[in-house]
């Protein structure tokens, strides 16, 4: 009896945490699987488990359905191919050459993680729209007789992978700068030229962050729906989650042919990442010392400032640009310009929209309702990924694999997936969370815990665990060492991961798509309602407020983060 009693208080906290993250990820998925294998959606007082049926997989062989999934597969693959070369590009010149304002090469590289891809595939329909796009009246009004259409799959994929290719920047940039010299120093000994050296050495010691970025660009490209409905949606592109969304506001409603085509998205991504997984645990086999010394950076010669011109292209389309875009229509007081020289008159722009904007009671809750929620999902799910990480590193308990494969789990459900499957959920249980703030904060913790997870299990693995068993040993009890000891040796862990999930939540559209009510619209959700309707000077004025709480929150983070490791010290 002692034994069982013994073993059930070890199982204790596995089960608890495998019963939260249970119904944050995997009754969701599970009311999407009975949706699509039914003729009734789930609802209050039913289930649908009397009404089983194979009838919701015809809509996968119907023209419209089959047109998504290439449409989505192959502007996903384009947008990777091209977000790699902008992303892998950018980062060699930061890390590895003789570049201009490297600095600012670094910084042209993660800028554009500032403006969500909702904001930037706003910002270029107001650019290149082929009626009144500003680039396009520019061009007219100089005499070009050419038109650029954002709303096109080339359109789709350049936007996509402008707004992707930091996440190839950041990815590679640290393999690039952490690599070991000896061997390339090793090749230039025995008579290698540096261009032979840079494609037998140093790029293929990379490949496995490449690769790793690729893949990972390629399944959050395919699950984009921001820029699918903005810019898609106008030259009649479809994706798989515009085309779940376009199913879901039908009328009737088509929810169970809609969960069918979630099952095959999120079938499609759970093979992308385990491609990923695989490509990125490769990363052990990059040469890797302690030694601290830095390869030498490699010369450009007569191609340094062309290399720099082509990154200020690069930022100018992804950031300047989209910017400029959004000032100039939330300041116009015209909603519509035959001329880009109509913008030169006397009352053409004026503050007094914005102003009246910014103060309107819609934008501040739902202002107010962006940062509750994100502070609240920040906070609640920093403590999970703290409790499940502690549980995984730190004890023997059973099934401690098992939760870390589900907290892991959201990586290959699309947001609006899982957003979907939520809703569903939260209609049938018996808790009245549906409709309020708290399902908002429960969709965010179930999309970014894998991130949260992912930051508090890099930390915790930083601190070694005889700090703690020392605190033990001299008779702490094991709460007040965690508390004590380990908790403040990885508050730049935690600090970081809580930053990190504040700016998640706060980008975030798809998740809270099918979730929120008037009362609980976000900043992003009204944004998307602007456009939507049409308000495009409402949806511009909140989009630069979106920007610059982003902006905000990733300062506080470096600054946070900077004066955190000072005090360390």
């Amino acid at each position: 009896m002692t034994a069982a009693i013994a073993r059930l208080r070890r199982a204790l906290p596995t089960g608890v945490l495998l019963l939260g993250l249970a119904t944050l990820v995997i009754v969701p998925m599970l009311f999407i699987l009975l949706a699509a294998f039914s003729t009734e959606v789930p609802r209050p007082g039913s289930i649908g488990l009397d009404a089983l049926s194979l009838e919701n997989f015809e809509v996968l062989s119907t023209s419209q359905a089959m047109g998504a999934l290439g449409n989505s597969v192959f502007i996903a693959g384009a947008a990777s191919l091209v977000a790699l070369a902008i992303g892998c590009g950018l980062a060699f010149l930061a890390a590895r050459t003789d570049a201009p304002a490297r600095r600012l090469l670094y910084f042209t590289g993660i800028a554009p993680l500032f403006l969500p891809s909702l904001v930037g595939a706003l910002a270029w329909s107001l650019l290149g729209s082929p009626a009144t796009g500003f680039l396009n009246l520019l061009l007219h009004g100089v005499g070009l007789d050419m038109t650029l259409d954002i709303y096109s799959r080339p359109g789709l994929i350049m936007i996509l992978a402008l707004y992707y290719a930091p996440y190839a920047f950041l990815l590679v940039h640290s393999a690039l700068s952490l690599m070991n010299p000896d061997l390339e120093e090793a090749a230039f000994v025995h008579g290698g030229t540096r261009r032979h050296t840079l494609r037998r050495i140093t790029f293929p010691l990379a490949m496995p962050a490449i690769l790793g970025s690729g893949i990972l660009i390629f399944a959050l490209t395919m699950e984009n729906f921001p820029v699918a409905q903005v810019i898609g949606n106008p030259g009649q592109v479809d994706t798989l989650p515009s085309f779940i969304y376009r199913l879901m506001n039908a009328s009737p409603s088509r929810g169970n042919e809609a969960a069918a085509v979630a099952v095959v998205l999120t079938a499609v991504l759970l093979v992308v990442t385990a491609i990923q997984q695989r490509a990125v645990l490769r990363r052990k086999f990059t040469t890797v010392t302690g030694k601290g010394v830095k390869a030498k950076l490699i010369p450009l010669g007569r191609w340094r400032w062309p290399a720099f011109a082509a990154a200020m292209v690069y930022f100018a389309l992804a950031v300047v640009l989209p910017v400029t875009a959004l000032l100039i229509a939330a300041l116009q007081n015209s909603p519509y310009i035959a001329s880009l020289g109509q913008l030169t008159d006397a009352d053409a722009l004026s503050f007094y929209s914005l102003g009246e904007m910014l103060t309107s009671e819609d934008l501040l809750q739902a202002a107010r309702n962006s940062v509750l929620t994100a502070v609240l999902a920040g906070l609640i799910g920093t403590a999970i990924s703290f409790a499940i990480s502690y549980t995984v590193y730190r004890t023997n308990a059973p099934g401690r694999r098992v939760l870390e494969f589900v907290a892991m789990s959201p990586l290959a459900v699309p947001a609006i997936v899982l957003g979907l499957g939520l809703l569903w959920t939260w209609l049938v249980a018996p808790i009245p969370v549906y409709g309020t703030m708290a399902v908002l904060v429960v969709a965010f913790l179930a999309v970014f815990l894998p991130q949260g997870y992912r930051g508090v299990s890099a930390s915790i693995l930083q601190v070694d665990r005889d700090l703690e068993d020392s605190a033990v040993l001299l008779g702490s009890p094991r709460a007040k060492a965690v508390s004590y000891v380990t908790l403040p040796l990885m508050r730049v862990g935690m600090v970081s991961t809580l930053l990190l999930l504040l700016m998640l939540c706060m980008r975030e559209l798809s998740a809270a798509l099918f979730l929120f009510t008037s009362d609980t619209r976000l900043l992003s959700i009204l944004i998307f309602d602007n456009y939507d309707n049409g308000a495009m000077q409402g949806a511009a004025c909140v989009s630069l407020l979106y920007c610059g709480v982003i902006l905000v929150i990733a300062l506080l983070a470096k600054s946070l983060g900077a004066k955190t490791v000072e005090g360390s010290r």
